[in-house]
């Protein structure tokens, strides 16, 4: 009898040693649910986003009537920031029509170039850190994270064609009628913050290029509000779709002038073989 209790014994351990080996083996399969489970949900909580928070344009100002007078914009996003380019001689004329000083003022500043590039951004970040290579987590964290971060713009004069003066960079280019242009000609000027008398921007010196420079900008930086963000209302303003969501980075505010309103990249330059 002994040993027949022995031997059922042993039984017995083998058993509940199989029970706890099962757990474990199931326990990678359970992980890997889990997750999958998770990003279903973040996925679907992502495009709930998008979606609500998503504008649709204004078709009385844009797409322009076919045969109507146009004038060229262009979006540029250099991987990290993007900003908006326009005719100087554009901006300055709707900036006399319209009565707008500060914009005129700027495009005074720049008469000896055809084309300014402007962009917005926090003003540490932006006059401290002149490519991606130059960014700082602490720097990141300050920028995103802290409330009531000042503002600049940073204007840039330059003579050839945008497509070749950013070569490296990604360009959609916009057609705008003259009233989709004047709202944004308007949201521009309105970023310009004002000196003592009202009328004149606030010259802050010398930018990152040799033909740039910074002045102060209305408006606190946020991971809410970012440069991407304040490109994509100045487009909005002229009529153009835009996602707030997906405009956080200059690829989403790119991709969706792409899917929605079926605007393209500008290709790039071709090479120069050597």
């Amino acid at each position: 009898m002994s040993e027949v209790k022995l031997t059922l014994a042993g039984s017995d351990d083998d058993h509940r040693a199989d029970h706890g080996a099962e757990p474990r083996r199931s326990m990678p399969r359970t992980i890997a649910r889990r997750l999958g489970i998770g990003l279903l949900i973040a996925t679907g909580l992502f495009a709930a986003a998008v979606i609500a928070t998503a504008r649709w344009g204004d078709r009385s100002l844009w797409p322009p009537a076919p045969g109507a007078p146009t004038t060229e914009v262009f979006v540029v996003s250099h991987g990290y920031h993007s900003g908006i380019i326009v005719s100087r001689q554009s901006l300055a004329g709707e900036a006399g029509r319209r009565g707008l000083a500060t914009l005129g003022a700027v495009a005074t500043r720049f008469s000896s170039f055809d084309w300014l590039e402007i962009g917005w951004g926090e003003e540490r970040f932006y006059r401290e850190i002149p490519t991606v290579e130059s960014l700082t987590a602490t720097l990141a964290v300050r920028a995103l994270l802290l409330p009531g971060n000042p503002s600049v713009l940073h204007v840039v004069g330059f003579e050839n064609h945008p497509r070749g003066a950013f070569a490296n960079s990604d360009l959609v280019r916009l057609e705008l009628g003259d009233a989709g242009f004047a709202r944004l000609a308007d949201k521009l000027d309105a970023s310009f913050a004002r000196d003592d008398a009202g009328s004149l921007p606030q010259e802050l010196g010398p930018g990152l290029y040799s033909t740039s420079l910074f002045f102060r900008a209305n408006g606190a930086f946020h991971l809410f509000n970012v440069c991407n963000h304040w490109t994509a209302r100045l487009i909005d303003a002229a009529g153009v779709p835009t996602a707030p969501v997906l405009a956080t980075l200059p690829a989403g505010l790119l991709l969706d002038l792409e899917w929605r309103s079926g605007l393209a990249r500008l290709p790039r330059p071709l090479a120069r073989t050597p």
